[in-house]
């Protein structure tokens, strides 16, 4: 009995910490800072293609980027998209520096580390698939690929390799 309740003693401070550690975030979402090559581009195809909204942009300045350690220095100007223009929404934070990545563009996701893709659930796949096929965006794999009666998956990459996953009914 009394190993059984030293288990249910530590669960319970397990458990506790980990409600307590939860219940510290001020928001829901978290904030992805993405660098891209081309910000028109990008901005093309996030806004015109996927469809997010362009919710407001700020500026870095050259001395709050060193000092707080984002840049060596530099200025920059940070776009925020979101899904959907409300307080809930992730910010997909948009900057560039004019520069190309280092590395080789990934063709699958286990090319590289790190961030490799995101997922974006909608209710309708026809006007993206519509969008991006404007654009020339090349669809990856045999997509779209059905998950269930109600669902498929489409799988493209923005301009700089990022995947970007997109589930939802056909029409």
């Amino acid at each position: 009995m009394s190993t059984f309740k030293n288990l249910l003693m530590i669960s319970a401070l397990l458990f506790g910490s980990l409600v307590h550690a939860q219940s510290n975030f001020k928001s829901k979402s978290i904030g992805v800072g993405v660098v891209v090559a081309d910000m028109q581009r990008s901005l093309d195809f996030y806004v015109k293609g996927i469809g997010m909204v362009k919710t407001g942009n700020f500026t870095i300045n050259a001395e709050f980027g060193k000092r707080g350690g984002l840049t060596g220095g530099e200025a920059v100007e940070v776009n925020i998209l979101k899904l959907e223009n409300g307080p809930e929404g992730t910010d997909w934070k948009l900057m560039s520096f004019g520069k190309k990545a280092n590395h080789p563009k990934s063709k699958f996701i286990q090319d590289d580390t790190g961030p490799q893709y995101i997922t974006i659930q909608v209710k309708s796949l026809k006007p993206i698939i519509e969008r991006l096929k404007e654009q020339n965006v090349a669809f990856l794999g045999s997509t779209p690929t059905p998950l269930t009666k109600d669902s498929h998956f489409v799988l493209v990459q923005d301009p700089d390799g990022t995947f970007v996953e997109l589930i939802g009914a056909l029409e």
